[in-house]
């Protein structure tokens, strides 16, 4: 559905300058140095996939997302959206796609939701008949008909979000690129908001790349992760296996009946903290499994409970970062 190759694009910029008037001086001046935001990157899409593009600010993601979409043209290298270009054959590929970014919104500030959701099925020839159904379905999806009629200025930050993303899947578009649509939003609006595209990826089978700097975002909806920084891709593969790669240890905190033993120095885990009957140890589960380890635990005396901690994914990240 998606494929990137060897995708760049740098942006020129003006030198700072210093000293009196040093915003004329700018403006007149003709120096201006390359900054890459995006660098000979590639990766693919398949049909069905829910993939998260993440990276720290100023990565190069949403750059990436607008080449794919067609609103910047890239410096070199070729995006292809279900075999057709953004850049050349926009129009075609505008049917294929829905975009949201977070921060902005496609809807029409001080108009109802329903009369900007008539001026975007106007503008992509949806017919009467077909329109009328579609938004009766997003509006029981999203739980929209409370604020159908309200203006769009007047809704709550998670209200419009909902509408957005009923915008963008308005002309029924097979792919989506999402860039950051639970930003800001409170704990509720992030649980629906992700139920619906959990549901519309799985059940409706939607293409969907999403970024987010929200790591449960991915944790509970991406089936694969790509890892941009510096306009680089660090990383592309499922969860797990960025678990595996950065080798962060599972923690494990037995506690026991009665006074244990203490293990040897030998031992393929790590002794990090012992307080009165409780042992909490690290191990690398590339080493050593789970259960292996806890038979080993369980030599040191009898267990009364056990509690295991894998990874923090957001520490994963920042270790890639």
């Amino acid at each position: 559905m998606i494929t990137v190759s060897r995708l760049t694009k740098q942006f020129k910029t003006a030198p700072r300058k210093e000293g009196r008037f040093k915003a004329l001086r700018a403006m007149l001046s003709r120096d201006y140095g390359i900054k890459e935001a995006v660098n000979d990157i590639s990766f693919s899409v398949e049909k069905g996939e829910f993939v998260g593009y993440i990276g720290p600010n100023g990565a190069g993601k949403s750059t990436t997302i607008k080449m794919l979409s067609g609103i910047l043209h890239p410096t070199s290298g070729e995006v292809r959206i279900d075999g057709l270009s953004p850049h050349s054959q926009r129009r075609q590929v505008s049917r294929r796609l829905g975009v949201l970014f977070g921060q902005r919104t496609q809807l029409w500030w001080d108009l109802p939701v329903r009369d900007s959701f008539d001026i975007l099925a106007a503008m992509y020839d949806i017919a009467p008949t077909v329109k009328t159904l579609r938004i009766k379905e997003l509006c029981a999806l999203l739980e929209m008909d409370p604020f159908m009629d309200t203006p769009v200025r007047k809704l709550s930050l998670g209200q419009r979000m909902r509408a957005d993303i009923a915008a963008a899947l308005l002309h029924d578009p097979d792919i989506l690129f999402l860039d950051e649509p639970t930003i800001g939003l409170d704990v509720t609006a992030k649980r629906n908001i992700r139920a619906f595209l959990r549901t519309i990826n799985l059940e409706l089978g939607k293409t969907i790349l999403l970024t987010t700097h929200d790591m449960d975002d991915i944790e509970q909806l991406c089936s694969r992760v790509i890892v941009i920084n510096d306009g680089r891709i660090g990383f592309d593969g499922t969860i797990d296996s960025l678990r595996d790669r950065i080798g962060l240890p599972t923690i494990i905190r037995v506690t026991y009946r009665k006074e244990m033993a203490l293990p040897k120095d030998d031992w393929p885990m790590r002794l990090t903290n012992r307080t009165g009957l409780t042992l909490t140890v690290e191990c690398n589960r590339k080493q050593i499994r789970a259960m292996d380890a806890l038979r080993l635990l369980e030599n040191l005396g009898e267990i009364e409970d056990v509690h295991m901690d894998e990874p923090d994914f957001e520490e994963i990240i920042h270790r890639v970062y």
